[in-house]
């Protein structure tokens, strides 16, 4: 785990949702309930230390849907690493984003 990056619940809840097959930002919010402001700036620094992947969708895909483009987010095997002490560490993280998960179907990438 890198020693800049904070091991915060609400960084636990973004790994564990990626990890459930939610790839871009509004099907993470609806998975964890977390608010924009929480799960933007999460998933660029979670990026940035190449903990997760992400790539922008084909503009062409997104204007047949009339809507921008999605940025998609993938973890990466150190993601995967941090998410496992992540679940260490929060006990209840994995009840926390199961019960959303029962709730959501995840959007196909």
């Amino acid at each position: 785990m890198s020693p800049r990056l904070n091991l915060t619940y609400p960084t636990a809840l973004v790994l564990q949702a990626l990890s459930r097959g939610f790839h871009h930002g509004f099907d993470i919010m609806d998975a964890t309930g977390l608010p924009s402001g929480t799960v933007y700036p999460i998933l660029r620094r979670l990026d940035r230390e190449g903990l997760l992947e992400s790539n922008w969708e084909a503009h062409a895909s997104a204007q047949k849907e009339q809507r921008p483009p999605r940025r998609y987010y993938g973890i990466t095997p150190a993601g995967e690493r941090m998410l496992q002490a992540a679940t260490d560490r929060y006990r209840t993280l994995e009840q926390a984003v199961a019960a959303s998960h029962r709730r959501l179907k995840p959007s196909q990438a």
